[in-house]
């Protein structure tokens, strides 16, 4: 387990209990929306408010140290920030699955910020459609 006491001084946050449970609370689910943040979180501190976990949300998201995930037609989710990667996100249940970019996605991306005089500084890449499990219930 990381220590993200040491990750929020890092990036300039102050290791508040409630922050440090939020990013433990994420590393173990993954992608998560802020309800089911606050629904896992209240289970060890009863007293923290929805508006508390949305206010350190986004200072975390804020100070690089989670990135939201936008869904299609869904809430948004928020995971621990990492290494530029792909998410194949499921139109129909609304998972989430981490996917590392290939090599020929990174020269695509290279070619085209060259070409428009731009400064690549981060990338998400979100690729919508319907995950297995979602295919083979539409199919039964």
């Amino acid at each position: 387990m990381r220590d993200f006491a040491v990750l929020l001084k890092e990036n300039g946050l102050k290791a508040t209990f409630q922050r440090v449970n939020i990013l433990e609370v994420i590393e173990k689910h993954g992608h998560m929306s802020v309800e089911d943040i606050y629904e896992e979180v209240t289970k060890v501190h009863p007293s923290l408010s929805l508006a508390t976990i949305y206010k350190n949300i986004i200072l975390m998201q804020e100070n690089a140290i989670l990135t939201e995930v936008p869904i299609a037609g869904k809430k948004s989710k928020y995971e621990l920030a990492k290494a530029d990667h792909m998410h194949f996100i499921c139109t129909e249940c609304g998972t989430v699955e981490d996917k590392m970019c290939l090599d020929q996605t990174d020269v695509i991306f290279h070619q085209l910020s060259e070409e428009k005089h731009f400064k690549l500084k981060q990338r998400q890449v979100n690729l919508y459609g319907i995950c297995e499990k979602c295919q083979i219930k539409e199919a039964s």
